[in-house]
């Protein structure tokens, strides 16, 4: 339902005055997480926390709790297109986001219907996908560097699963840059790569927004004693619903960052796994503090490595 134009009853508001007062458009391509953690579940949370409407598309579905993935199923490609077709036919999107999406048919499907909108900012994220066997996950990586980055306009990622993607013969004893992670993705067509999770010197990482000239922006945080799951979801989504308000892409990076410190810092454990970002922090009450707020500091990052150690942030 549209928001009621202000100064006019819901029956005055032309179809213009509505369209004008209606929050922007988020189609957002993700796995179900049962958890609400990670995949189409978090997207909707913090697509909504940022003021825009969230499109969701189920692409898969995860078998997770909030400690580990178990394993995953596909859905048919014929119904993902189906879901993203029948809502592009009805609603105009400001913005993509893709996340986990199953499987290689999963992503020609999605790509082809991304083909079509060239001129909508798709921010993909890059997930852990070290739950699937080897097989699988070269059979998925492979499809989604050729499909999926040539319309890709911001990829975001952890630093070691986009260097073990983007770089996987890197053999120097120094870490890639946020560069140099970017040079290799403008190969294959992506304008610009969000870097997090770089290990800095005295426990903190940096977050690094880079373009094939360079770094762009970003920001450091401190590390902590926390294992989260969801906040590599929680930031491309944040981003792509910044996007969509027109904002240029270093302002996005730098709000989404400063949206996803204070989620993580406000997390909560709802279960015996990991800690989950809380997307609607600014909604407690004054002086509330959230279950899990005293597993956390004052600043968090996203990870994705696996295992999770006890003294590292860790997201799946």
């Amino acid at each position: 339902m549209n928001q009621p134009v202000k100064g006019l009853s819901p029956d005055q508001a032309t179809p213009e005055d509505q369209e004008a007062a209606s929050p922007a458009c988020v189609l957002s391509f993700n796995t179900n997480d049962p958890s609400g953690a990670s995949g189409i579940g978090a997207d909707i949370a913090t697509i909504s926390a940022m003021g825009a409407h969230a499109l969701p598309v189920v692409t898969s579905l995860l078998i997770r709790d909030t400690a580990e993935v178990f394993e995953s199923h596909e859905i048919e490609a014929d119904a993902i297109a189906e879901q993203a077709r029948s809502i592009l036919e009805d609603i105009t999107i400001a913005a993509w986001k893709v996340g986990f999406l199953g499987g290689a048919d999963g992503i020609s499907a999605v790509a082809e219907i991304l083909s079509d909108y060239p001129d909508t900012p798709l921010v993909s994220y890059l997930p852990n996908l070290s739950w699937l066997d080897d097989e699988a996950q070269m059979s998925y990586l492979d499809a989604f560097k050729e499909l999926i980055l040539p319309a890709t306009y911001l990829l975001v990622g952890n630093h070691k699963t986009l260097t073990d993607f983007l770089l996987p013969d890197w053999d120097s004893e120094r870490a890639p840059s946020a560069r140099e992670l970017a040079i290799a993705a403008s190969e294959a067509g992506v304008e610009y790569v969000l870097v997090t999770s770089m290990p800095l010197p005295d426990q903190f990482i940096d977050n690094v927004l880079a373009s094939p000239q360079g770094a762009v922006a970003g920001e450091r945080f401190e590390r902590f004693e926390a294992s989260f799951v969801g906040a590599g979801d929680t930031l491309s989504a944040s981003i792509a619903a910044i996007l969509a308000s027109g904002t240029a892409i270093e302002v996005a990076v730098t709000e989404a960052l400063s949206f996803l410190d204070q989620s993580l810092d406000a997390g909560f454990r709802p279960g015996m796994g990991n800690v989950i970002p809380d997307r609607f922090f600014w909604a407690l009450p004054p002086g509330e503090q959230p279950e899990g707020g005293e597993e956390a500091s004052d600043s968090a990052a996203p990870s994705d490595d696996t295992p999770p150690a006890p003294t590292s942030r860790h997201v799946h």
